[in-house]
């Protein structure tokens, strides 16, 4: 999850140098950051299409976020992605189309994290001509605002034919704010939840479901608690093919597929939220599995590798652009 424009506003700086916690300047060096185009880049998944939509990326200062680790040791491991703090992080969000729905994976920050900053989904939904009222169904990895805040705009529902999934811990927990008191968690992220789903809970189009479900044709989730209580895998297969939407086990690629005990301090149970990552890219990594994440470099679909070091490398999709035969 990355958080809310107020609070990015104290960990980044707009001009060349980003001051860190300890009052010293961090060298970023060329971070190459221009406005792109909004748009779409599609793969096949059987009869399904899967199109990885921008809604823009977010600088983050790592300093403070990454646990379990030192900043020289953060600085090193980005040297070798030619990287530097702050890095951008991408927003990614997912469209599946198959014979009757329309179906979003996460929609982005919508108005929450201010101008210029994410955002663009809907811009990006339209170079494909698709229309928010066209979306059928939405599946939330979990209830952050960088993957629920696309749900609303100005408190009004975006998606006004969609229902909405999302895994039920995660309503439980951020709908009860006694559970911010016993906890601790931001309370913003309660805030946020609730201003962003509480609208499709008036309108009876919020659904939830518990351990392992069959949402939709050929679509389940599986939560998997660790970032949120109710975080989830969605896993599509069709036609023999298949794809799984691992939501935030993963958000900064050079530090954490080389070191997935490093967690982040936006995880509400860091140690449980380590042990899904760890336990998570294994799997993957056996198997050969195609995934999809919202925060690796857009369109961010493609494998993880075991890179026999104890540590991950990230294989993105090869690209294509030509008419199938």
């Amino acid at each position: 999850m990355i958080k809310h424009n107020k609070i990015i506003s104290a960990l980044i700086l707009t001009g060349a140098l980003l001051q860190s916690a300890t009052g010293q300047a961090a060298d970023v060096g060329p971070q190459h950051v221009l406005a792109q185009p909004a748009g779409g880049y599609s793969i096949q998944v059987g009869d399904a299409r899967v199109t990885s939509f921008t809604d823009g990326t977010v600088p983050q200062d790592l300093y403070p976020l990454l646990q379990h680790t030192t900043r020289q040791h953060i600085d090193g491991l980005l040297a070798k992605s030619f990287q530097a703090n702050p890095v951008e992080l991408s927003i990614n969000a997912f469209l599946i189309e198959y014979p009757g729905h329309k179906i979003l994976v996460d929609t982005g920050v919508g108005q929450l994290f201010g101008p210029g900053l994410g955002g663009r989904l809907v811009e990006s939904l339209a170079t494909q001509g698709i229309r928010p009222q066209d979306i059928t169904d939405v599946l939330l990895t979990h209830a952050h605002s960088d993957h629920e805040g696309g749900l609303v705009k100005d408190g009004q529902r975006v998606f006004t034919n969609a229902s909405v999934y999302v895994g039920k811990p995660d309503v439980d927990f951020f709908f009860n704010n006694e559970n911010q008191k016993k906890t601790g968690y931001d309370q913003q992220h309660f805030d946020f939840a609730q201003r962003a789903l509480g609208p499709y809970l008036k309108a009876g189009k919020l659904r939830t479901f518990s351990a392992s479900a069959e949402l939709l044709p050929g679509i389940t989730g599986t939560v998997h608690p660790g970032h949120t209580p109710g975080s989830a895998f969605y896993t599509l297969q069709r036609a023999g093919e298949r794809i799984v939407f691992i939501g935030d086990i993963i958000h900064v690629a050079p530090v954490q597929f080389a070191e997935p005990a490093i967690t982040i301090t936006y995880d509400e149970n860091p140690a449980q939220a380590a042990t899904v990552r760890q336990t998570a890219f294994a799997d993957f990594a056996k198997e050969g599995e195609l995934i999809a994440a919202p925060h690796l470099p857009w369109p961010g679909i493609g494998h993880i590798a075991d890179n026999a070091r104890g540590g991950y490398n990230w294989i993105p999709v090869n690209y294509t652009n030509r008419a199938a035969k």
